[in-house]
């Protein structure tokens, strides 16, 4: 059997280490990117891929009834379709960030397509909200550099996570995507950090996607940890209170 070479091994690492930098929501090998503040009883609720009609209307609602502002990452061609919504979520206060044009993997697109598709969202949700916007998630959480710069000069803040309630996939349930957030708090709790929690109000695939259970996911969330517990803020506190800072727990 022949032995593994070192160049193979090397290649190996190389790969397994781009791929962290390129995917894993904690990694800053590509550039800084915020994730969460070094606050354990601090907590975002974020939501990708809106707007999408009732489910998004019902969030705001149950946000409303509890007085809790989250971020919405908000597709381009969604924000085109339904301005009216995208004013909605902006009027409730909550914040408005660029999730991209059409959803794409920003990682396998090239330079000219990562602009088009920044700049493209930038355009749709600034002609929605008569504001600019100054926060972006990269769908899937794929980056490289050269898209973490595009984003920069475009004014953006790069945005992750680190709990996902994994409610994108079919089989998902409101308690199944409940245990999933729970787990990913307690596990920021030990290590000190503030939550930045990933659910979606819609589907990238098309408009009209069910998210049921995810509406439900939240309710449940802000029954078993209420705003008198916790602190829930927007992603961009984040942005200001790190700002300067090179604390590992702040990033």
């Amino acid at each position: 059997m022949p032995m593994i070479g070192p160049l193979a091994i090397a290649a190996a690492a190389g790969i397994a280490g781009y791929t962290y930098a390129a995917m894993a929501p904690a990694s800053q090998l590509f550039g800084r990117t915020i994730v969460a503040g070094r606050d354990p009883n601090e907590f975002a609720l974020t939501f990708d891929d809106g707007p999408n009609g009732q489910y998004t209307e019902q969030l705001l609602e149950l946000l409303a009834r509890h007085e809790v502002r989250a971020t919405f990452f908000l597709i381009g061609k969604y924000a085109r379709q339904q301005p009216k919504l995208a004013r909605a979520i902006r009027a409730a206060g909550h914040r408005v960030g660029n999730h991209t044009m059409s959803h794409p993997w920003l990682l396998l697109a090239s330079p000219r397509r990562v602009h088009e598709e920044l700049a493209g969202c930038n355009a749709a949700l600034e002609d929605a909200l008569g504001e600019p916007v100054r926060l972006m998630r990269p769908p899937h959480g794929a980056r490289r550099p050269d898209v973490l710069r595009a984003a920069r000069e475009l004014g953006l803040a790069p945005v992750l996570w680190n709990v996902m309630g994994f409610d994108w996939r079919p089989t998902a349930t409101a308690a199944r995507i409940m245990e999933h957030l729970e787990g990913g708090i307690a596990r920021n709790r030990r290590r000190g950090r503030g939550s930045n929690l990933l659910l979606h109000d819609g589907g990238h695939l098309t408009l009209g996607a069910d998210r049921s259970q995810s509406v439900e996911a939240a309710r449940m969330l802000l029954d078993r940890y209420p705003p008198a517990t916790v602190r829930y803020v927007t992603v961009d506190v984040w942005r200001e209170s790190c700002a300067g800072t090179m604390d590992k727990n702040c990033r």
